[in-house]
């Protein structure tokens, strides 16, 4: 690494923080510390969205698949634009309705705490594993890329450093700092992208965009691949992406947390169908970059190019070709993936804690004789150790036990999803009494679907992991009001006075 590198990376581990803590201000109350005053602009929010479903494991893996199967990734954002724009106007209406810190609190106002508490447990079990191992997998291309500049730093001292950096001003600045500090850093990866792709551009020859074309390198869809293995097929594409962005930016209070903070519901739409626009810019950048590095190795396979996997295709070409500099920048830039996926989760943890626990977070705050705003900022700190821990545990793990992290929060979206649709549905809180236990119980089977079925041998892909996760729930809560199993009361808005 030339010293030039070495410069602009520590230049943007220093002044990002500083920047992001100007921005955001004084932090006086828990409700400012977890909403960000409610003030911030769409703009800003919709940056922080991009940032938080992105991570070092998006910058890397998607040169990677284009190189081998081309834009495939940009035909999963039009899913994506799809999907978000049933939650603008289906599900961020029923966020507006009063204060609520989590997501989760309009299912409390529907099915009751016991259903509240479940759901938000649900997500924060899962966040926890799927973030800890994005974690640990996304921190390996980085240090494999430092210790080819010949900077080698052991795996848990650079866990900790990141951790501790991003826990700094998540800590003191809130989801204010959150947001504005996600908003550097995904303009920082989004210019570091379109420099690489330019300048494969540049040194293309020519007749390269025709030769793309006659190899299929520019399709949108995987035609030829299994459609219930592969995401990229146009059916999986299309409806799987548009149903996974409804379960995960309707459903998951660490993208509903943005919306949550938006200053009217105008602002939320417009931040959350713009995020849809600046992934799909995202996705187009780093797919353009993987074809045209197909290109430049004149078609060979990652194998026969000398590469290890796909995943090191990307890192090869930052590490070897980029100028000094640039080389610095772009390590920068993953480096801001990471912590920006790391603080969103942080901050919508600490949401999810403190709104839906409430009584217990109250008598815990009495017990310590602290303020409510400190209390805040502990959970915020017990949860970074335990992303920590967890990270930890999968320093042997194997490239299926990164795969399987990643889909962890899988087994929740289905069951969550169909929750959120039983309570837009008065027909079906008839049976809300069943919904809780049905829950506690499709969760469970959904782990069980991930790990056993796979058809022709392989995975099934995400989306349909959410479809048979909401037939899961339905199917049991429906068994269980026949069965006339039914232990947690309904809240008293959903009771009807007998006749």
């Amino acid at each position: 690494m030339s010293l030039t590198d070495l410069l602009v990376m520590l230049a943007y581990l220093a002044a990002m923080p500083v920047v992001a803590l100007m921005l955001a201000g004084r932090q006086s109350s828990p409700t400012a510390y977890l909403e960000g005053h409610r003030d911030l602009p769409w703009w800003a929010l919709c940056l922080s969205l991009v940032a938080t479903e992105t991570s070092t494991l998006t910058v890397i893996s998607v040169p990677g698949i284009a190189y081998g199967s081309g834009m495939v990734f940009v035909g999963l954002a039009l899913g994506y634009l799809v999907g978000r724009a049933i939650v603008a106007w289906w599900f961020l209406p029923l966020y507006q309705q009063g204060q609520m810190l989590s997501a989760y609190d309009w299912l409390g106002q529907c099915f009751g705490p016991t259903m509240q508490r479940l759901a938000s447990a649900t997500f924060l079990t899962t966040r926890l594993l799927a973030e800890a191992v994005r974690l640990f997998a996304g921190m390996l291309p980085l240090a494999t890329m430092l210790a080819a500049l010949h900077i080698h730093l052991p795996q848990p001292v650079l866990l900790g450093g990141i951790m501790l950096l991003t826990l700094f001003y998540t800590v003191c600045g809130g989801l204010r700092a959150v947001v504005w500090s996600d908003s550097i850093q995904f303009g920082l990866y989004l210019f570091g992208a379109t420099a690489c792709a330019l300048l494969l551009w540049h040194g293309a020859p020519a007749g390269t965009w025709h030769s793309l074309q006659q190899a299929g390198r520019l399709h949108l869809f995987a035609h030829d691949a299994p459609l219930l293995n592969s995401p990229f097929t146009p059916l999986a594409a299309l409806a799987g992406g548009a149903l996974l962005s409804v379960a995960s930016h309707g459903t998951d209070q660490l993208m509903v947390q943005r919306v949550l903070a938006a200053r009217s519901l105008r602002d939320a739409r417009l931040a959350l169908m713009g995020s849809a626009l600046g992934v799909g810019v995202l996705f187009a950048l780093l797919s353009l970059t993987g074809v045209l590095l197909w290109a430049r190795n004149g078609g060979l396979t990652p194998a026969q190019a000398g590469y290890a996997s796909p995943d090191a295709i990307f890192p090869a070409y930052i590490v070897r070709d980029l100028p000094p500099g640039l080389r610095g920048l772009m390590l920068a830039g993953i480096l801001a993936a990471t912590m920006g996926s790391l603080s969103a989760t942080l901050s919508a943890m600490t949401a999810a804690s403190v709104g839906d626990f409430a009584p217990l977070c109250a008598h815990a705050t009495r017990r310590l004789r602290c303020s409510a705003l400190g209390f805040a900022r502990l959970v915020s700190v017990v949860w970074a150790c335990a992303l920590v821990a967890c990270a930890g545990l999968f320093a042997h793990a194997s490239q299926s036990a990164i795969l399987l992290g990643l889909s962890i929060a899988a087994c929740g979206y289905g069951p969550m999803l169909g929750t959120f649709v039983a309570g837009m549905a008065r027909s079906v809180q008839k049976q809300a009494r069943t919904l809780a236990p049905a829950f506690a119980l499709s969760v469970p089977c959904m782990v069980w679907a991930m790990l056993a079925l796979h058809p022709n041998g392989h995975p099934l892909a995400f989306a349909w992991l959410i479809v048979l996760g909401m037939m899961v729930l339905f199917g049991l809560a429906g068994l269980l009001h026949i069965m006339h199993l039914s232990p947690y009361p309904l809240p008293a808005r959903n009771r009807r006075p007998k006749s």
